[in-house]
């Protein structure tokens, strides 16, 4: 089944549970943009609160504790019965780590509405300012659904596999460092920015196009693939994308924002 859904399909979906995950680094919260209009029916559900534990040494958006995203889940009416459906208006990057702790989490169908509110707005679907209270869920979190890294296990695939560094390739190369303390990148990782996953109008580009762009990039068959951003999200975004094409990949959840927290890591740039 692929991770992705289209704005039709999800139309067509009976009793599925939609989360609506607008968020922005540093901009205003996405509840406010939740409030003036949605996909009818979506509950909000809030990345900083629901899908990352508080800021730390491990991060900036480390995994939440299991009993707290089960919780928060069930609040928003998830349940392990039901196929949950998210998305954002960000080129699904919010989303993507929606679906990617959601996965970790041991649910096992969940999708990203391909091309976001815009898709679906973009049809002609309505959008609707009513906040729904769902009934609770009974969704159980159990860890370990999907495969994750540390910061060794990180420095180990740049050596020996492929690590592929999601962010803005500036940021790769340690020419600007917006959010983190230091710039550059881990040794031996390779650039992969997560907007070339995506067509001009937001949706991700077609299986065989992810593909060859991975292969590209040196994620081919026999190789064990790693992702990782600044804090866990856009790297989310690039195991999304790298499972449309076919291929399996661990996130590092900590990221850049876990690198760097240790000043004895290595730092590498251009």
């Amino acid at each position: 089944m692929s991770p992705l859904i289209t704005p039709g399909d999800l139309a067509a979906l009976p009793a599925a549970s939609v989360l609506d995950v607008r968020w922005a680094l540093g901009g205003p919260p996405g509840i406010e943009s939740y409030r003036q209009g949605h996909v009818p029916g979506a509950v909000f559900c809030d990345l900083e609160a629901d899908l990352a534990a508080p800021p730390g040494p491990e991060g900036r958006h480390p995994l939440p504790e299991a009993g707290r995203f089960q919780d928060a889940m069930r609040r928003l009416g998830v349940s392990g019965s039901r196929p949950v459906v998210v998305y954002d208006d960000a080129g699904s990057t919010a989303a993507a780590r929606a679906w990617w702790t959601l996965r970790y989490f041991g649910h096992p169908d969940v999708r990203v509405l391909d091309g976001g509110l815009r898709a679906w707005t973009s049809e002609g679907r309505p959008v609707s300012a009513e906040a729904p209270e769902p009934p609770p869920g009974d969704f159980t979190a159990r860890p370990g659904g999907m495969p994750v890294l540390d910061a060794d296990a990180a420095a180990e695939l740049a050596a020996d596999g492929i690590l592929l560094d999601a962010r803005a390739a500036e940021r790769y190369r340690g020419e600007v460092e917006p959010v983190d303390p230091v710039a550059g990148h881990v040794p031996g990782a390779v650039s992969a920015p997560t907007t070339e996953n995506l067509d001009p109008s937001g949706r991700f580009h077609l299986p065989h196009f992810l593909r060859e762009r991975f292969n590209t990039l040196g994620a081919v068959p026999g190789l064990a693939v790693g992702t990782y951003c600044g804090s866990g999200v856009t790297a989310a975004h690039q195991v999304l994308a790298l499972e449309v094409a076919g291929i399996p990949a661990s996130l590092y959840v900590g990221s850049w924002s876990n690198w760097v927290a240790d000043p004895s890591r290595p730092v590498a740039t251009g």
